[in-house]
């Protein structure tokens, strides 16, 4: 089953949660498990760059099926599926995959906090469904 609108905005609700409860700023991007992005939030106050930071994370989270701060960046089998794939991948701590019943349906994505913070608060954004 692939992820809805609606349970990718109760991912970011989760997300969006945590982040309060750190007193940070984020944004929060939901792909689906081919890495398109399906649900996006920009807290007010959250820089620019982590638009994409949050998306290319969550991209890479589903891509690998892993958290995003799991992926080492420098190998070659990343990067060319990086180039294959558009270069929409970024490899940094951040996201987590979204999976149900063995299979990845998606990933959530956070960017504007640290690598540690952002990561917390996409496994908030996963829990929450």
């Amino acid at each position: 089953m692939a992820l809805t609108l609606a349970e990718a905005n109760t991912v970011i609700a989760g997300a969006v949660k945590k982040a309060q409860e750190l007193n940070i700023k984020v944004c929060v991007a939901v792909c689906d498990g081919g890495g398109r992005l399906l649900a996006f939030n920009r807290m007010d106050g959250a820089i620019w760059g982590a638009v994409y930071g949050s998306q290319g994370k969550a991209v890479a989270s589903a891509a690998m099926g892993r958290p995003s701060g799991a992926i080492d960046p420098s190998r070659v089998i990343f990067q060319k599926i990086g180039e294959h794939e558009g270069g929409h991948m970024i490899g940094s701590q951040g996201a987590v995959p979204i999976v149900r019943n063995g299979v990845v349906e998606g990933a959530c994505g956070v960017g504007g906090g640290t690598g540690e913070q952002d990561e917390e608060c996409a496994a908030a954004g996963a829990a929450a469904l």
